[in-house]
């Protein structure tokens, strides 16, 4: 058939839905009815004539993806107008909430006698969290009516800034899991099993590098970017604290997980499946695991490992931030109908758990996944959110240390009974030390005694302060700076010009200060105190320039690792000089003591600058 010439229009075809995407063409010519190309026009009365489709034209449209429909009595409800409203979903679970919303807009529902269109968007949670919050980066403006992030914690991080919103339902829940590649986890039945956070735990922790993590390597989800990542810290750390363990093995493990953060998912499940000498074993959503599987089809799938203890869920909050009584009415009646019997079964298809922690046919071993629910751990409250969040913010910062190594002559003094010298102890441990920092730690070392460049000079600079994977004449100057106390020696009839040495350092590191950085004096000393002949700086004159010269603002804290200091005035005295400047003093009596006190000295940066009272060991 040849068309007949003549102008033509598309219009749209209304039915009871409001207006969509269906088209029917009117020929200018005769009025708008073709009997060549339009069916017969079907009359309602009261009503003018509206247009069905041709079937050839109802097919296009769906190899198009447009919808068409077929023409019903127009609700009259809809006449007003419409309510557009904005959903905002956390990646993971957009494409679930977007073919509800497509049923819900098929549904005809109407507030106030105006139809509501609705619009679903992806983003990620940390970035709408920080939108509210006004703090943070966010990837654009994001101003939602409906936002459904992936937990409850990113509400629980806004509390402190007074915008928390309250929750009007749970779209859905996911467990949060270890997961390794299927060949991994064939591998982790003799080291890692069955699954646990305390297993975890002893793997991350940076203090027993001899343990677990020599068979095995942790990757974290960033939390400040993934609740995922935040919950499994949350939970790690619960089930640490039950267990009796220590804020400083809690520290040693935020100290290595943050070396071992991935930023996404997938990122995530790309760096399972490859081999290594040590098994990867990941922290993911359920959920994660069944789409990397599902969508993916990967040749080495992952596998979802649950642990024992139980574990926290990802509870997808339907928070309503819509302003206006119309579009808050439209997004009350959009959760109900995402919370509905049928809005539930699309979620599950998705691979997604119902809130009382059902799921669906497809959560089954073929595709990484058990349906059995596992044990809970409730979430905690949200101030213990915070201070977990603050702490790896903490530990996350920057290292810019100064370490000061006393080589004068009572350093050749046995430290205790094992008749290794004060001087070995310290600088074999410093080495041990050396191993928690990361290689972009920026770290150098003076030694001191007293006129060690010249009359009245006490310090000598042995590496200078840069990162420790910096090379220098062919090696890191981490190599350098173990080499250099590998090598240290004793100045036998030296004193101890404690006092200028410590405020030549002070100086250097307030003037070279960087606020991206925990800036640290570290001094390693035994008993004696200052002892300089010289005369130099009094040990009052110390503690005021040093309490004259510290900036809250700008915080350079000294740390003191002092031997065998027995005397209660020596004792008070180191105190009071970390104490004016927010540090911490230790004292051990043994070389046992020194790995835990490195610890404790880490544990300083989830305080710091506002630590409060000085440590006395």
């Amino acid at each position: 058939m040849v068309p007949r010439k003549g102008a033509h229009r598309w219009e749209p075809i209304d039915t009871e839905e409001g207006t969509v995407g269906g088209r029917h063409r009117t020929d200018e010519l005769d009025g708008g009815y073709n009997p060549q190309y339009d069916p017969p026009p079907r009359r309602r009365a009261g009503r003018g004539m509206v247009f069905v489709p041709l079937a050839g034209a109802v097919a296009l449209a769906v190899l198009l993806g447009v919808a068409a429909y077929v023409v019903v009595n127009k609700n009259p409800s809809c006449g007003g107008g419409k309510i557009s409203l904005t959903v905002v979903a956390s990646p993971d679970i957009q494409p679930a909430v977007q073919k509800v919303a497509g049923k819900f807009a098929q549904s005809g529902t109407s507030v106030d006698g105006k139809c509501v269109a609705v619009s679903v968007k992806a983003a990620g949670s940390a970035d709408v969290a920080n939108a509210m919050a006004g703090t943070g980066p966010t990837s654009g403006k994001l101003d939602p009516d409906v936002w459904i992030p992936d937990s409850s914690l990113w509400l629980a991080g806004l509390a402190k800034s007074g915008a928390a919103p309250k929750p009007s339902g749970s779209a859905a829940h996911s467990p949060v899991v270890l997961t390794a590649s299927k060949a991994g986890a064939e591998k982790l039945q003799s080291a890692f099993s069955p699954a646990s956070w305390t297993g975890l735990m002893s793997a991350a922790n940076a203090a027993n590098p001899d343990g677990l993590a020599r068979k095995v390597r942790v990757l974290a989800l960033d939390p400040t970017q993934n609740a995922a990542g935040l919950g499994a810290l949350l939970a790690g750390a619960a089930v640490l604290r039950q267990a009796g363990g220590s804020e400083e093995t809690l520290v040693g493990v935020l100290r290595q997980l943050s070396e071992s953060t991935v930023s996404t998912p997938d990122s995530l499940f790309a760096t399972l499946t490859k081999a290594a000498a040590r098994i990867p074993v990941g922290i993911s959503s359920e959920q994660a695991v069944w789409a990397f599987n599902t969508k993916t089809t990967p040749s080495n799938p992952a596998v979802a490992l649950y642990p024992t203890e139980g574990t926290v869920s990802l509870d997808y909050p339907i928070v309503v931030t819509a302003k206006d009584d119309a579009t808050r009415k439209a997004a009350q009646a959009f959760a109900a109908d995402l919370t509905s019997p049928t809005g539930r079964k699309t979620v599950q298809d998705y691979g997604f758990r119902t809130p009382d922690g059902k799921g669906g046919s497809l959560l089954k071993p073929e595709n990484g996944v058990s349906a059995k629910k596992p044990a809970e751990l409730p979430l905690p409250d949200a101030a213990t959110v915070t201070q977990l969040s603050q702490a790896w913010h903490q530990i996350k910062l920057g290292t810019k240390l100064l370490a000061l190594l006393d080589i004068s002559g009572t350093m050749a003094l046995p430290a205790d009974s094992t008749g290794i010298s004060r001087m070995r102890a310290v600088t074999d441990t410093a080495q041990e030390g050396l191993k928690l920092f990361p290689d972009k730690a920026e770290v150098g070392v003076w030694a001191f005694s007293d006129d060690l460049q010249r009359k009245g000079v006490d310090w000598r600079p042995v590496v200078p302060i840069g990162p420790l994977a910096q090379q220098i004449n062919g090696v890191t100057r981490r190599v350098l700076i173990a080499q250099a106390m590998q090598q240290a020696q004793v100045k036998t009839t030296g004193n101890t010009g404690l006092n200028d040495t410590l405020w030549a350092a002070y100086q250097k590191m307030t003037k070279e200060y960087e606020p991206d950085k925990v800036n640290t004096i570290l001094l390693f000393t035994d008993g004696v105190g200052n002892d300089d002949p010289n005369g130099g700086i009094s040990n009052a004159q110390i503690l005021q320039k040093l309490k004259q010269a510290y900036d809250p603002k700008q915080p350079v804290s000294i740390l003191i690792i002092s031997f065998n200091t027995n005397k209660d005035e020596d004792r008070a005295q180191m105190t009071n000089i970390a104490k004016a400047t927010g540090g911490a003093a230790y004292f051990p009596q043994t070389v046992l003591e020194i790995r835990n006190i490195f610890l404790k000295g880490i544990a300083r940066r989830l305080c710091a600058p506002n630590c409060g009272a000085s440590a006395q060991q």
